[in-house]
Protein backbone atom coordinates (compact mmCIF):
# COMPACT_ATOMS: atom_id res chain seq x y z
CA UNK A 1 0.00 0.00 0.00
CA UNK A 2 3.09 2.27 0.26
CA UNK A 3 4.44 1.48 -3.16
CA UNK A 4 1.02 3.47 -4.60
CA UNK A 5 0.61 6.26 -2.56
CA UNK A 6 4.58 7.18 -3.56
CA UNK A 7 5.61 9.43 -5.78
CA UNK A 8 8.75 8.75 -8.14
CA UNK A 9 12.05 10.53 -7.34
CA UNK A 10 13.61 11.72 -9.97
CA UNK A 11 11.09 12.16 -12.48
CA UNK A 12 10.84 12.62 -15.92
CA UNK A 13 10.86 16.17 -17.21
CA UNK A 14 9.80 14.81 -20.42
CA UNK A 15 6.36 13.27 -18.98
CA UNK A 16 5.86 16.08 -16.58
CA UNK A 17 6.23 18.83 -19.83
CA UNK A 18 3.42 16.32 -22.02
CA UNK A 19 0.99 16.49 -18.47
CA UNK A 20 1.39 20.18 -17.90
CA UNK A 21 1.02 20.04 -22.03
CA UNK A 22 -2.49 18.51 -21.48
CA UNK A 23 -3.61 20.77 -18.76
CA UNK A 24 -2.74 23.68 -20.16
CA UNK A 25 -5.12 22.18 -23.31
CA UNK A 26 -7.92 21.22 -21.19
CA UNK A 27 -8.20 24.53 -19.51
CA UNK A 28 -8.29 26.12 -22.65
CA UNK A 29 -10.94 24.31 -24.07
CA UNK A 30 -12.75 24.94 -20.65
CA UNK A 31 -12.17 28.62 -21.41
CA UNK A 32 -13.00 28.65 -24.92
CA UNK A 33 -16.49 26.50 -24.72
CA UNK A 34 -17.49 26.63 -20.95
CA UNK A 35 -17.08 23.10 -20.49
CA UNK A 36 -16.44 23.38 -16.58
CA UNK A 37 -17.76 19.55 -16.30
CA UNK A 38 -13.81 18.80 -17.63
CA UNK A 39 -12.50 20.25 -14.50
CA UNK A 40 -13.94 16.98 -13.22
CA UNK A 41 -11.17 14.74 -14.91
CA UNK A 42 -8.96 17.68 -13.97
CA UNK A 43 -9.21 17.79 -10.83
CA UNK A 44 -9.00 14.02 -10.44
CA UNK A 45 -5.74 13.74 -12.61
CA UNK A 46 -3.99 16.34 -10.40
CA UNK A 47 -5.53 14.28 -7.09
CA UNK A 48 -4.10 10.96 -8.19
CA UNK A 49 -0.35 12.66 -9.84
CA UNK A 50 0.11 14.13 -6.31
CA UNK A 51 -1.28 11.48 -4.57
CA UNK A 52 0.47 8.39 -6.36
CA UNK A 53 2.60 9.88 -9.06
CA UNK A 54 0.99 8.75 -12.18
CA UNK A 55 -0.23 5.15 -10.62
CA UNK A 56 -3.95 6.05 -10.66
CA UNK A 57 -3.51 8.81 -13.29
CA UNK A 58 -4.19 7.53 -17.29
CA UNK A 59 -2.62 10.94 -18.76
CA UNK A 60 0.57 10.70 -15.98
CA UNK A 61 0.71 7.12 -16.92
CA UNK A 62 0.30 7.78 -20.91
CA UNK A 63 3.25 10.90 -20.32
CA UNK A 64 5.27 8.56 -18.95
CA UNK A 65 5.27 5.58 -20.47
CA UNK A 66 4.15 6.14 -24.06
CA UNK A 67 4.78 9.86 -25.24
CA UNK A 68 8.06 10.75 -23.07
CA UNK A 69 10.02 7.58 -24.58
CA UNK A 70 9.38 8.82 -27.76
CA UNK A 71 10.74 12.15 -26.94
CA UNK A 72 14.31 10.33 -26.44
CA UNK A 73 16.71 10.08 -23.17
CA UNK A 74 14.87 11.05 -19.61
CA UNK A 75 15.49 14.61 -18.55
CA UNK A 76 15.92 13.61 -14.49
CA UNK A 77 14.92 16.57 -12.29
CA UNK A 78 14.06 15.78 -8.46
CA UNK A 79 10.51 14.33 -7.35
CA UNK A 80 9.70 16.37 -4.20
CA UNK A 81 9.29 19.57 -6.01
CA UNK A 82 7.15 18.29 -8.93
CA UNK A 83 4.85 16.71 -6.31
CA UNK A 84 4.76 19.97 -4.57
CA UNK A 85 3.69 21.43 -7.77
CA UNK A 86 0.99 18.28 -8.50
CA UNK A 87 -0.12 19.99 -5.05
CA UNK A 88 -0.40 23.72 -5.88
CA UNK A 89 -2.57 22.10 -9.03
CA UNK A 90 -4.56 19.84 -7.00
CA UNK A 91 -5.97 23.03 -5.05
CA UNK A 92 -6.45 25.13 -8.14
CA UNK A 93 -8.19 22.35 -9.88
CA UNK A 94 -10.23 21.63 -6.52
CA UNK A 95 -10.74 25.27 -6.27
CA UNK A 96 -11.54 25.98 -9.91
CA UNK A 97 -14.73 22.39 -9.55
CA UNK A 98 -16.04 24.29 -6.79
CA UNK A 99 -16.24 27.91 -8.29
CA UNK A 100 -17.57 26.74 -11.52
CA UNK A 101 -19.61 23.57 -10.91
CA UNK A 102 -21.24 23.74 -7.71
CA UNK A 103 -21.51 27.81 -7.12
CA UNK A 104 -21.56 28.65 -10.52
CA UNK A 105 -19.23 31.27 -10.18
CA UNK A 106 -17.66 30.90 -13.50
CA UNK A 107 -16.00 34.36 -13.56
CA UNK A 108 -14.02 33.39 -10.13
CA UNK A 109 -13.50 29.82 -11.66
CA UNK A 110 -11.82 31.79 -15.13
CA UNK A 111 -9.72 33.18 -12.71
CA UNK A 112 -8.25 30.63 -11.50
CA UNK A 113 -8.25 28.80 -14.92
CA UNK A 114 -6.47 31.93 -16.12
CA UNK A 115 -3.16 30.90 -13.13
CA UNK A 116 -3.61 27.54 -14.73
CA UNK A 117 -2.91 28.70 -18.82
CA UNK A 118 0.15 30.54 -16.97
CA UNK A 119 1.47 28.21 -14.87
CA UNK A 120 0.90 24.88 -17.31
CA UNK A 121 2.19 27.17 -20.62
CA UNK A 122 5.26 28.02 -18.89
CA UNK A 123 5.87 24.33 -17.72
CA UNK A 124 5.07 22.82 -21.01
CA UNK A 125 6.34 24.68 -23.07
CA UNK A 126 9.31 26.64 -21.24
CA UNK A 127 10.27 23.99 -18.85
CA UNK A 128 9.46 26.25 -16.45
CA UNK A 129 7.56 25.11 -13.46
CA UNK A 130 6.23 27.48 -11.12
CA UNK A 131 5.43 24.68 -8.41
CA UNK A 132 9.06 23.81 -8.18
CA UNK A 133 10.08 27.33 -7.67
CA UNK A 134 7.65 28.12 -5.18
CA UNK A 135 8.73 24.85 -3.73
CA UNK A 136 12.64 26.32 -3.75
CA UNK A 137 11.37 29.82 -2.05
CA UNK A 138 10.08 27.30 1.13
CA UNK A 139 12.97 25.25 1.21
CA UNK A 140 15.63 28.79 1.36
CA UNK A 141 13.25 30.03 3.71
CA UNK A 142 13.24 26.75 6.03
CA UNK A 143 9.63 26.13 5.66
CA UNK A 144 10.43 22.84 3.96
CA UNK A 145 13.57 20.91 5.44
CA UNK A 146 16.54 20.16 3.43
CA UNK A 147 15.66 16.88 4.18
CA UNK A 148 12.45 16.58 2.04
CA UNK A 149 14.85 17.07 -1.05
CA UNK A 150 18.70 16.69 -0.33
CA UNK A 151 19.09 17.31 -3.99
CA UNK A 152 17.48 20.18 -3.97
CA UNK A 153 19.25 21.51 -1.13
CA UNK A 154 22.49 20.57 -2.51
CA UNK A 155 23.23 21.35 -6.19
CA UNK A 156 26.61 19.21 -6.12
CA UNK A 157 24.32 15.94 -6.11
CA UNK A 158 22.33 17.44 -9.08
CA UNK A 159 25.74 18.13 -11.34
CA UNK A 160 27.02 14.93 -10.35
CA UNK A 161 23.75 12.63 -11.93
CA UNK A 162 23.56 15.00 -14.66
CA UNK A 163 27.22 14.02 -15.36
CA UNK A 164 26.29 10.08 -14.86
Amino acid sequence: MAELFSFPNPVNEKAARVVAGVVLITVLVILATGAYWLLVPLTYGFWARVLTGPTLSPLGCTAQNVIAPRLGAKKRVPGPPKRFAQGMGAVMASAALVLGLILGDHTAADVVLGLFVVAAGLESILAVCLGCEVFGLLMRAGVVPASVCEECADISLRLRRASA
